[in-house]
């Protein structure tokens, strides 16, 4: 597919801490050790030419709502040509482990209001990754009836957006197929460096600077 990024385009990666990945908060360039700085370094060494300028502002155990809280300090208001999201395994993860469900018609509502802000604040490229679980660990996948219909919903935004979707539960169900769950991400949640990497590359491919 053709090159989306454009030189001197701005990339913010947004989302909880699959996206946060360990990053210094103190250093403003500072990407972490997961996806986000994998698809930054990759990118950024195919392609020195364009200046793309990746920024990570993931914070562990976000969920959507405290993605809304701070939208505006921490990604529209820095005026990104491309906004880039992982979220939503968190609003799950807190009903099974601290009985604080979040319901579907709030996270969609929720996870809508950030795609509008979005949309209002500039011409921003809009790019959604799905929530994923991997069964790596007995009794996750009574967590599927809570996560699917949320996967459906982000689907639904995508299409009613037109932003790029990238169907990461579905990307994983594939390599579960070829090895452990486990082996992508110990806990089911948190990828390994394999699992980041799978991630990595299809965000890549979904810009078309696949290497």
């Amino acid at each position: 597919m053709p090159m989306l990024l454009e030189p001197g385009d701005v990339v913010v990666f947004q989302g909880d801490s699959i996206t946060d990945a360990g990053r210094d908060r103190g250093v403003a360039d500072s990407m972490g050790s997961g996806y986000a700085m994998i698809a930054a370094g990759w990118f950024s060494a195919a392609y020195p030419d364009r200046c793309v300028r990746f920024m990570n502002l993931g914070i562990s155990g976000d969920r959507v709502k405290d993605l809304k809280a701070r939208w505006q300090a921490d990604c529209v208001g820095l005026r990104p040509t491309w906004i880039s999201i992982l979220a939503g395994i968190n609003d799950v993860w807190r009903r099974y482990d601290s009985d604080d469900p979040t319901p579907v018609e709030a996270f969609r509502a929720g996870y809508r209001d950030l795609l509008t802000a979005a949309r209002a604040a500039g011409d921003a490229h809009v790019i959604i990754m799905e929530p994923f679980l991997l069964h790596a660990k007995p009794g996750q996948e009574r967590w599927r009836e809570d996560l699917d219909p949320k996967i459906a919903a982000v689907r639904e935004l995508a299409a009613e957006t037109g932003a790029i979707l990238i169907p990461l539960d579905r990307l994983f169900a594939d390599a579960c197929r070829r090895q452990d769950p486990a082996f992508w991400a110990a806990d089911g949640v948190h990828p390994t460096p394999a699992g980041h990497a799978l991630i990595a590359r299809a965000w890549l491919d979904a810009v078309g600077g696949a290497c």
